[in-house]
């Protein structure tokens, strides 16, 4: 039996840090030469200083990339663009994965992709965040009510002065699918925006809002024929 198959052996997860791999080679005189022949070797491959996961043959599945974003930079958790995407709520798919975090704005280039990093304060990004699974992993991402916040909130090309000015940026730039708006938790996205303490956040949802209330005073029928967009020519005039 060859090393790496004991190596397997004694590592339950497919993904596993520098500490975790330098115990299993504790019995070698020089682990960090054994490391770097594992590597040349694509038995183990590194997705960035002190991570690494197996390689292809030796990994029991396919590797959640969104879970590995929750692992390469932390505290963080899938927001923006990419989970509008995961949602459904935009067409595009998204290669890069983005994220948000307490932590300094980066991006990360691995051997799976490259991964983004948007920093909020505490009080803006520790709301509204859940659990999804992934290839068998668990990882965090941003509700949608939350991953919408997020885009807008980071996305400086957009000033988001005045309110009429978010027609045209979330149907026609974003691209946002009308249904899934219809589908928004206002109350969350309320909620959500009181941590934000901004102008251009409370300018997306009073534009929301309108919409929201638009559609409520609707009869069913009448509901059913309007598009978000349409509403909000009805309202925003």
């Amino acid at each position: 039996m060859n090393d790496i198959t004991q190596i397997r052996k004694k590592i339950a997860r497919d993904i596993f840090d520098y500490q975790v791999l330098r115990e299993v080679l504790s019995d070698y005189r020089k682990p960090r030469d054994k490391i770097t022949r594992l590597l040349a070797e694509g038995d183990i491959i590194r997705i960035k200083k002190g991570l690494y996961c197996f390689g292809d043959t030796y990994r029991d599945g396919p590797i959640s990339r969104e879970y590995l974003a929750n692992l390469i930079y932390g505290p963080s958790y899938i927001s923006t663009e990419y989970a509008l995407s995961y949602y459904g709520m935009i067409p595009e798919r998204v290669e890069i994965i983005t994220s948000v975090t307490t932590c300094r704005s980066r991006i990360i280039d691995t051997p799976f992709g490259s991964f983004s990093y948007r920093m909020l304060n505490e009080p803006r990004y520790i709301v509204s965040a859940g659990l999804e699974r992934s290839n068998g992993s668990v990882f965090l991402i941003a509700v949608p009510e939350k991953a919408l916040v997020d885009k807008v909130w980071t996305d400086k090309r957009f000033s988001g002065r005045s309110i009429r000015e978010f027609n045209s940026y979330l149907f026609d730039d974003l691209r946002l699918d009308e249904e899934e708006i219809k589908q928004l938790d206002f109350k969350k996205l309320q909620v959500i925006a009181e941590s934000y303490k901004s102008a251009k956040i409370n300018n997306l949802v009073r534009f929301l809002s309108r919409i929201y209330n638009y559609k409520h005073k609707q009869s069913s029928k009448t509901e059913a024929e309007l598009s978000p967009r349409d509403m909000c020519r009805s309202v925003c005039i």
